[in-house]
């Protein structure tokens, strides 16, 4: 009798059958009046929500998905990968000639399986369950702020709501609410931080609402930074609620927020099966010219020592330049990707099916930046950033760590292509990696920015904010810009547009969100944060 309560609970919840009060007494229709012993026992109404948002902060599967929504544009974007095959004949996302189709999936994605399921959460949770709901509000902001990062305005406190549907957050109110969010879901779990109630659901810190309270705290600061040019009192009143919260922030790689959805890395597929992503020029430049050992952990040879396909020395790790130059068809895109399919693939310790979203080392990084901008309790700028290596290391495995922090000598490296000289191009930046007291806070955030950046491989996404946000590190601009004017090469894609579904459903909501982005609807404008203004 039991288990067909429960059963007629879900079909009313979803509409399936109606019923009224005179014909059954002990069926209470309003669904946030779940018992206590249905939570315990199969919560599934709710608990079944979660695992699509976990695995589509970006989607894990079908691995096509995630490279149209992030691949194509992000990790292209954020010098760390390329693909050897020019796509379209080389008129594609990455020469900056934007297509429309492709990037409809960052938008789609993550509003079909994030913010649709995290309003059902809320609906059952929010009054009764409210360290549920808390979950939940900490993963739509850890999904909506890199939408909102890639085009600006998005739809969040409006979204669900009938009369103002289709109504567009400017990005400043997009990231008040983010902080909004953050506080009600810290509040809420440190209201009862011992429930164990997440703990089947949970794909990441298996029900730790600790560790999801530093997680929380951790992602504040990251939005502080980001905002910390164009906003910074608000940006330092939000970094120092993080800094200064009693759970704290992450600190341990074992605190860092990593997604086991038992999925292979969609990566894996796009790398290995179709060989359509190898290592950027601008990884080789930098990790090689610091001598640095994650490379190793990074990236492999293919067919190494195989002279006749390979034609780089056997042992080097080589990259391929961004947004190679157009081609003439379909036969000439497979004869590019024949030159180039033999440079350095990823390491198959980046095609686990632990997904990395946030690392302790980001987290110290973010330390060491906040102290450069005088954050009460940011800690030491220096002692930061060398534990944000140090901890990068252990987290890869990598050894030497004592040295590489104080090496005063290497810089980024000139980059060669062996098969198309035209691409070779000289380094960009002379920072070193030892910290220096007397530098400049500039040369400080320079170097700061760029040990993030290395650390936070493969998470593209974040890598072209940071790179956006401050202009490190230094990476080369695409071969081939096909923008017709519109990106300028030097200063490299600020943004996707408004994609098309939105323009065809909801026209009039997208006109009111160019009016909040502050200029045209194209890749060449910035966000909000992204001020184009120095760093200090």
């Amino acid at each position: 009798m039991k288990q067909i309560s429960k059963l007629l609970l879900i079909l009313i919840i979803f509409g399936l059958i109606t019923i009224s009060c005179s014909d059954i007494d002990d069926v209470n229709v309003n669904p946030r009046n779940i018992t206590e012993e249905q939570l315990e026992v199969d919560f599934q109404i709710v608990g079944s929500n979660y695992r699509p948002i976990f695995e589509n902060i970006y989607q894990y599967a079908p691995a096509w998905s995630y490279q149209l929504q992030q691949n194509l544009n992000a990790d292209v974007y954020s010098g760390y990968m390329t693909n050897p095959r020019p796509f379209v004949a080389g008129a594609n996302n990455t020469t900056y000639n934007l297509v429309s189709g492709w990037n409809d999936f960052i938008w789609t994605v993550p509003y079909s399986n994030v913010m649709n399921n995290v309003a059902t959460i809320n609906r059952l949770t929010e009054t009764d369950f409210p360290t549920l709901n808390a979950v939940a509000l900490i993963l739509r902001v850890e999904a909506m702020h890199r939408v909102s990062d890639v085009f600006g305005p998005i739809v969040y406190t409006n979204f669900g709501d009938l009369e103002n549907a289709g109504v567009y957050d400017s990005q400043q109110e997009a990231y008040n609410a983010f902080f909004a969010d953050l506080d009600i879901a810290v509040a809420s779990l440190t209201a009862d931080i011992d429930n164990a109630r997440f703990t089947a659901f949970d794909l990441s810190y298996g029900g730790n609402y600790t560790k999801w309270v530093r997680f929380a705290n951790s992602l504040r600061l990251r939005l502080a930074i980001h905002i910390s040019k164009v906003d910074p009192a608000k940006a330092q009143t939000e970094g120092e609620k993080a800094l200064n919260h009693p759970i704290g922030v992450i600190e341990s790689n074992e605190d860092g927020f990593f997604v086991n959805s038992n999925i292979d890395h969609p990566l894996a597929t796009i790398d290995n099966s179709w060989g359509d992503i190898r290592m950027n020029a601008s990884m080789e430049s930098i990790l090689s010219g610091y001598n640095d050992p994650r490379i190793n952990s990074y990236f492999s040879e293919v067919n190494p020592g195989d002279a006749e396909t390979v034609p780089v020395v056997p042992g080097e790790l080589k990259g391929v330049r961004g947004g190679l130059p157009l081609l003439s068809g379909f036969a000439d895109e497979l004869a590019q990707k024949a030159d180039y399919i033999n440079f350095a693939v990823l390491n198959d310790d980046i095609h686990t099916p632990i997904v990395q979203l946030m690392t302790a080392s980001e987290v110290y990084f973010l330390r060491a930046e906040a102290s450069l901008r005088n954050w009460t309790g940011a800690g030491d700028a220096q002692t930061n950033y060398e534990q944000g290596i140090a901890i990068s290391f252990q987290q890869r495995g990598a050894s030497g760590a004592s040295s590489y922090i104080i090496d005063n000598t290497s810089t980024p490296a000139d980059y060669v292509d062996p098969v198309t000289p035209a691409n070779n191009i000289a380094a960009l930046s002379d920072a070193t990696i030892a910290w220096n007291v007397g530098d400049s806070n500039e040369m400080k955030l320079e170097k700061v920015i760029t040990q993030k950046w290395i650390a936070m491989f493969p998470e593209g996404q974040e890598a072209w904010t940071e790179y956006r946000r401050t202009g490190y590190p230094r990476i080369f601009p695409v071969v081939s810009n096909q923008s017709g004017g519109v990106v300028d090469t030097d200063i490299q894609i600020r943004r996707i547009p408004f994609v098309d579904s939105e323009l065809s459903t909801n026209a009039t909501g997208v006109a009111a969100a160019v009016n909040l982005l502050g200029g045209p609807d194209n890749a060449g404008t910035r966000v909000w944060w992204d001020t184009g203004g120095p760093n200090f």
